[in-house]
């Protein structure tokens, strides 16, 4: 079961992300592209995909934690119920959403960091 204050967490721990609002609820940005937002309904988070085909992967594979309504139909993005999905399968989703909306140049530079982290682990 994950919260908001795991989202906000998760969230804000990737490269380059803010908070700002968007449709009156609170969203994350990476650079000008919002990756994940607050549903009006509460405990529901939507977010980005990198096209359909993923979105339906989760739709029908995951449908007790992801779902969508009309209203994104048409649109990369799942809603996601906090409350069914785990902290760690909740970061998994929200790095995946990062990274289909990051520009080439954030994902290099975030790449390149972990490349280096990496390699001053094995020291």
């Amino acid at each position: 079961m994950s919260s908001d204050d795991d989202v906000r967490r998760l969230a804000l721990a990737l490269p380059e992300t803010e908070e700002r609002t968007a449709y009156g609820t609170p969203a994350f940005y990476v650079g000008k592209k919002m990756f994940a937002r607050f549903h009006d309904q509460p405990g529901v988070l939507v977010c980005w995909r990198a096209d359909l085909g993923e979105r339906e992967a989760l739709l029908q594979g995951e449908p007790e934690a992801f779902f969508t309504t009309p209203h994104y139909d048409g649109h990369p993005s799942v809603l996601v119920r906090l409350e069914a999905v785990s902290t760690a399968r909740l970061g998994e989703v929200l790095q995946e959403a990062w990274r289909a909306r990051a520009t080439k140049r954030i994902l290099r530079d975030a790449d390149a960091d972990a490349d280096a982290d990496t390699d001053t682990d094995t020291d």
